[in-house]
């Protein structure tokens, strides 16, 4: 059983556009906007894969990521941070998210954002990845009933 540390550099390790994993469907006005660096993959010995995805969202536009854990996904904020439907910032840098194993989950992103993602197994299920408009805040009127 192999026991060696492993050391990346990450600033010397490339980007690869997400579209190249999730198809072009991703790119918006042909352009990319989500990237993502492979730290490590042990999926071949039962262990998990840990990556660093970077989100570059278009001017005034939101990318919505909606997915499904496959196994434990640890979410580790390193800049930017994810927002409200809103863009109100919700999740800041050093804010972590446990999403636990079979967990539907989403991710809102009006920044360019960079996050550590560690999985105890399975990478999630990206079920969408799409760019919306900013919701504006709407108060109930006082009164009103759901």
């Amino acid at each position: 059983m192999k026991t060696d540390a492993i050391f990346i550099r990450t600033p010397e390790t490339s980007w690869t556009p997400a579209s190249s994993i999730y198809g072009k469907d991703i790119l918006y006005d042909d352009k990319e906007i989500v990237f993502i660096k492979r730290l490590t993959d042990r999926l071949e010995n039962g262990k998990g894969i840990a990556y660093l995805i970077k989100f570059i969202p278009p001017e005034e536009k939101i990318i919505r990521t909606v997915a499904v854990a496959r196994s434990d996904e640890h979410v580790y904020i390193l800049e930017g941070g994810y927002c409200l439907r809103n863009g109100e910032q919700r999740l800041l840098p050093e804010d972590y998210i446990l999403n636990p194993e079979g967990h539907s989950h989403a991710a809102l992103v009006n920044i360019k954002t960079v996050v550590l993602v560690v999985c105890a197994g399975q990478p999630d299920e990206v079920k969408e990845i799409s760019v919306i408009e900013t919701q504006p805040y709407r108060r109930e009127p006082a009164g009103s009933s759901c």
